[in-house]
């Protein structure tokens, strides 16, 4: 099983009205869960959802899609909200407004974190904003450092500067994580805010030499690029689709990221990870590019299902 730690919360997506937002169960940490159990892997989330009347539209959506709920009690409280605004350019990057003081996501602390894992779960993923908002931020960083090294770990920070109160502290803590790290996924968008001016030539020794085993640049219409420890890099170009919005096209792509890793016993050992070969890591990306684009088809976060990867 993966576990996917941090929020899940509702997105209000801006309607082209632009008077109305319609709510859509949201957060990267949710959809990369769902995106990994709509492609039928064993996948779990570990956060906590409010007992109000969001957290019960959250609880229904992830069980539909197959994400296991044993590590996310309900508890009294608000859920996080999202306000979402898209823009003109479709092509261009969603805006974010959140809304999460006092919700119960963000309010984990290190009590709220399972004593152990089984066997069973061979990968957890971390990311987003739960790295960034406390007290549940310092708890799952926590548990990164505690898990590090016993099992595959990923991390995709999706920066949110909405929510970023310090830069150069973040940008420091960022880079403690990518020493927890198996396999480090990044924006084009995400790299220029943390590393502005800097290439991600210039970084890759320091990333490698933290141990990370893959780092994959996604770089929206411009396609993305994977990076492996051996000198091995590997460029895939976007499907081109008619684009409806990009809402949730990185999580997507990642979360098919760690599906073909899976279903193709990668994620098993930091060690498969880090010496694959340049055409399984080009297959890899090829296959995630594909869902990606299936997902910028459709309205707001809405990975594809396994059958629809088939054809």
């Amino acid at each position: 099983m993966i576990i996917c730690c941090g929020e899940a919360l509702i997105d209000f997506i801006a309607m082209p009205d632009g008077l109305s937002y319609r709510p859509c169960p949201g957060g990267s940490i949710l959809n990369i869960a769902v995106g990994l159990g709509r492609m039928e892997v064993p996948v779990g989330l570990l956060s906590r959802l409010s007992t109000d009347m969001f957290g019960d539209l959250l609880d229904n959506y992830l069980r539909n899609n197959n994400v296991n709920l044993d590590f996310c009690p309900r508890v009294k409280g608000q859920t996080t909200l999202a306000f979402v605004s898209l823009p003109e350019e479709t092509a261009q990057e969603p805006q974010f407004a959140f809304y999460a003081n006092g919700a119960i996501d963000r309010s984990m602390t290190t009590d709220d974190l399972p004593v152990q894992f089984g066997d069973d779960v061979i990968a957890m993923h971390f990311g987003s904003i739960s790295l960034v908002l406390e007290p549940g931020a310092t708890a799952l960083e926590a548990l990164m450092k505690r898990e590090s090294r016993r099992r595959v770990l990923t991390l995709d920070p999706n920066v949110r500067p909405a929510v970023v109160s310090n830069k150069e502290i973040y940008r420091q803590r960022f880079s403690e994580w990518v020493s927890l790290v198996d396999i480090l996924r990044l924006s084009q968008v995400d790299l220029e805010y943390l590393y502005p001016g800097k290439s991600i030539d210039e970084l890759l020794p320091e990333w490698f030499g933290a141990g990370v085993g893959l780092i994959i640049l996604t770089k929206g219409a411009e396609g993305s690029s994977g990076y492996l420890p051996n000198g091995t890099r590997v460029s895939v170009r976007a499907q081109k689709v008619a684009v409806r919005d990009t809402v949730g096209a990185g999580d997507t792509f990642f979360s098919t990221v760690l599906a073909y890793l899976y279903d193709h016993g990668k994620i098993f050992h930091r060690s498969l990870i880090s010496e694959m070969r340049a055409e399984e890591l080009e297959a890899c990306l090829t296959f995630a590019a594909k869902a990606a684009a299936i997902n910028c088809t459709r309205e707001g976060a809405d990975p594809p299902y396994k059958n629809e990867m088939e054809g």
